[in-house]
């Protein structure tokens, strides 16, 4: 046929333009720092430990797990998540303390540390998703705009999956003077979507960029990268520590647990509060993702065994992104740092709190939530009498 302008073989469907939000693939003397980085061998970042990257297990067990009925249902709120009205108002106030920090949902915190701005891993899309009208779609709106933040110093990104780096939010920023902090080889990305080198920090695991009197540093995690159909994996993933005269803070990003956690609290802690991911986990990927078991641990071994400073959990509640139940999460990480003797916050989205003052700790998940099973718990020794019912039991039961 001819006159239609149109070429449907395969060969064509590989020379079309990549799409924007695939970002770009690093090329030039990026791709020769990324080639010469002790993380990068035999052609991709490694992991600090041995990790597997794609789902274990059965491909018809996992299928069946996302699509069985009431689990399904499980996964999602029964209502609307409340959302705190934060205004320009609330941050205007520096904090008390000199720290205060504004979880935003999912894996994004507005940090305000020692007179420093730092915004972590910002997502204000509708969907974290290279398609706007396919993936996954937040179950909650932004508590804010970017505009009623205020001026943000920094604005620091733990990799390149779409829950993380979000296309429209890093192009609105980019028409702001704010600075970029990113793990290796995601700054081509950043570049493609407006952001000029010159207010870019590109850094590999363990090295430091200094804004103003402010440290951060970039550190290890456990997880991997990619945005395209055609993975290579060369960008790095990391975790990163935000050091200023008198706070210490960490974010996690995305990771699984692994021992490296002992060595950046000794490198760099005791920190003042954690950002500690525990969402979105499941036994189809545990090498990736942790469990807030896990996460619990991660931030007592960043502390140096002992419970201390404050846990904000992290990667949970905005999107549904795994099998587990929607307030799942919440409950598990109450009762793992209860049980540890550790201060867990858990603020609503968009709600400002200082780690050294009141602690958020109402379970407000609980009146959206479905019941949620307790597989953590213990077997009970026999002959031991029952627990009681209630908050233990049920997610939307007492409180």
């Amino acid at each position: 046929m001819t006159g239609t302008g149109s070429d449907r073989s395969p060969r064509a469907g590989l020379r079309a333009p990549r799409p924007e939000s695939f970002g770009a693939e690093p090329t030039g003397e990026r791709l020769a720092r990324i080639r010469r980085s002790p993380n990068f061998r035999d052609g991709i970042f490694q992991n600090p430990e041995q990790a597997r990257r794609g789902p274990s297990g059965s491909t018809v067990e996992l299928a069946r797990t996302y699509f069985e009925k009431e689990g399904r249902a499980r996964r999602a709120p029964t209502g609307a998540i409340p959302v705190h009205p934060t205004t320009v108002a609330d941050l205007a106030r520096p904090p008390a303390t000199g720290l205060r920090l504004t979880w935003m949902g999912h894996s994004g915190v507005l940090a305000e540390i020692d007179g420093h701005r730092v915004l972590f891993d910002p997502v204000w899309g509708d969907r974290c998703s290279p398609f706007p009208f396919a993936g996954p779609r937040r179950l909650h709106p932004v508590p804010a705009s970017l505009a009623a933040l205020g001026p943000v110093d920094v604005v620091v990104i733990s990799h390149d999956h779409y829950d993380h780096l979000d296309l429209p939010t890093i192009k609105e920023l980019a028409t702001t003077d704010t600075l970029f902090a990113v793990p290796l080889g995601v700054g081509a990305h950043l570049e493609r979507w407006g952001v000029p080198a010159s207010r870019l920090r590109e850094l590999d695991w363990n090295e430091s960029t200094e804004i103003g009197d402010l440290t951060l540093t970039a550190t290890p995690a456990r997880h991997f990268c990619g945005r395209g159909l055609r993975n290579r994996q060369h960008t790095l993933w990391a975790s990163w520590v935000a050091r200023g005269p008198e706070h210490r803070v960490f974010h996690s990003g995305d990771t699984g647990y692994f021992s490296g956690f002992r060595d950046i609290g000794a490198a760099h802690g005791p920190f003042d509060a954690t950002m500690i991911q525990l969402g979105a986990y499941s036994e189809f990927w545990p090498d990736i993702h942790m469990t807030p078991a896990e996460g619990v641990r991660a931030h007592l071994d960043l502390q140096g065994g002992d419970p201390a400073g404050v846990l904000l959990p992290i990667h949970w509640g905005t999107f549904n992104l795994a099998p587990h139940p929607w307030a799942e999460p919440g409950e598990w990480t109450k009762d793992a740092a209860e049980e540890a003797g550790q201060a867990v916050a858990f603020p609503r989205p968009g709600e400002p709190f200082e780690p050294a003052g009141k602690l958020p700790s109402e379970a407000w998940w609980r009146s959206f939530s479905h019941p949620v099973a307790r597989p953590w718990r213990r077997p009970r020794p026999v002959g031991t009498a029952p627990e009681p019912r209630g908050d233990l039991d049920l997610a939307a039961g007492e409180r």
